[in-house]
């Protein structure tokens, strides 16, 4: 029987040679289904990035050497921009050594910036969960006979889809957030204390959605404001945290009388698989069984995107892509979808689609069932 290799946290794992043979592990449909109702990433995940060839191409070589050894013939990277760009590495070297590998990307990132793809998988149901998040922090913060403002920080470092989400929570039976901050626009914290100000007169609860990225005129994250030593991941990317907090303290200072507390949903966002997208689920079996179909076929360096076809019905396609195109490139919301403090009804248009549908869970002792590797 062919084996079917999963790298446990990726490349990385991979390089120390801690793979699994997936096609034993789930071996029967319930697991399946069982997969599609846990949360994260089954594999594992890394955050690490492959060296360019022309640096050291002595891992390269390691790498290759390994896919020899266990005969793999094709190779899938599920991710997000920094996933991309390990295809794009490898099958640049593939073409260098004349190797017949194909490697193919498979989008999946909550934060939604792959270039050239319509939506990534994993975006939906994040956003599912966050404009269900609001809708239930207004109802909770309208208990209160003060004039209150809470501050919901959400994942977003460049790119404000997650925070865009939070505008799905409005609707006849819910006012929504008051105001939505993402990281494309600069943020105006006088401007913002202002408009704050004004809303707790006329209103005794005021919730605000922010991207943990929103920056100032300067350049600097706002969570910087309050600690400019912040710590840099792996890619040397700042570690994002704390602009809620820093925004909740300068309230408490300059809006004397007003109440405030910041929330961050941290990790919770994009763990909540009691509540995923249906329709985000069926797309990311979808792009993933595309891959596996072109890789079939003989395709190498390309990434399987979503192509939106309409909107009411909702139906979207699949093309292949050239990761060239798509590796190290960041998708931003559109500045006309973003209004000041709030975005616009495009915006919401565009995310309600990928929302839709419910998966319903497998109960055992009250909880949902999940499998674990």
């Amino acid at each position: 029987m062919e084996k079917i290799y999963g790298m446990k946290h990726g490349i990385k794992g991979f390089l120390r040679g801690d793979n699994v043979v997936l096609n034993e592990i789930l071996d029967t449909e319930e697991k399946v289904e069982l997969l599609k109702r846990t949360p994260a990433s089954f594999l594992g995940s890394c955050r690490y990035k492959l060296p360019e060839i022309s640096d050291d191409s002595e891992i390269y070589m390691q790498i290759f050497s390994r896919l020899q050894s266990m005969d793999v013939k094709y190779f899938l990277y599920v991710g997000g921009n920094d996933s991309m760009d390990t295809i794009k590495k490898l099958s640049d070297y593939a073409k260098l050594v004349n190797s017949d590998i194909c490697f193919m990307g498979v989008p999946k990132t909550i934060d939604n910036d792959l270039a050239l793809t319509d939506h990534s998988p994993g975006f939906g149901s994040c956003a599912k969960y966050i404009a269900t998040a609001v809708r239930e922090l207004v109802c909770d913060c309208r208990v209160y006979d003060v004039e209150a403002v809470t501050i919901l920080e959400i994942m977003g470092r460049n790119a404000g889809w997650l925070t865009a989400s939070a505008a799905l929570a409005r609707s006849e039976d819910c006012e929504g957030a008051d105001l939505i901050y993402l990281p494309e626009t600069v943020f105006d914290i006088d401007d913002f204390l202002k408009k704050v100000k004004d809303l707790a007169a006329k209103k005794h609860s005021v919730v605000v959605a922010i991207s943990e990225g929103i920056k100032v005129a300067d350049g600097r994250f706002v969570c910087e404001l309050g600690d400019e030593n912040a710590a840099v991941d792996a890619f040397g990317h700042k570690m994002m945290s704390g602009s809620g907090k820093y925004l909740e303290n300068r309230i408490k200072q300059e809006l004397k009388g007003i109440k405030c507390r910041s929330i961050e949903l941290s990790t919770l966002q994009r763990c909540a698989s009691h509540f995923a997208s249906l329709t985000d689920i069926n797309e990311a079996f979808l792009v993933g069984s595309e891959a596996v179909k072109a890789a079939l076929n003989g395709e190498t360096g390309k990434v399987v995107i979503l192509k939106r076809e309409s909107d009411s019905p909702y139906r979207c396609t699949t093309e292949n892509m050239d990761v060239h195109g798509i590796a190290n490139v960041e998708k931003t919301v559109p500045l006309k979808w973003i209004t000041d403090g709030y975005v616009t009804e495009e915006a919401v248009n565009y995310i309600r689609p990928l929302i839709q549908g419910e998966l319903t869970q497998f109960i055992e002792n009250g909880v949902p069932k999940l499998i674990r590797l």
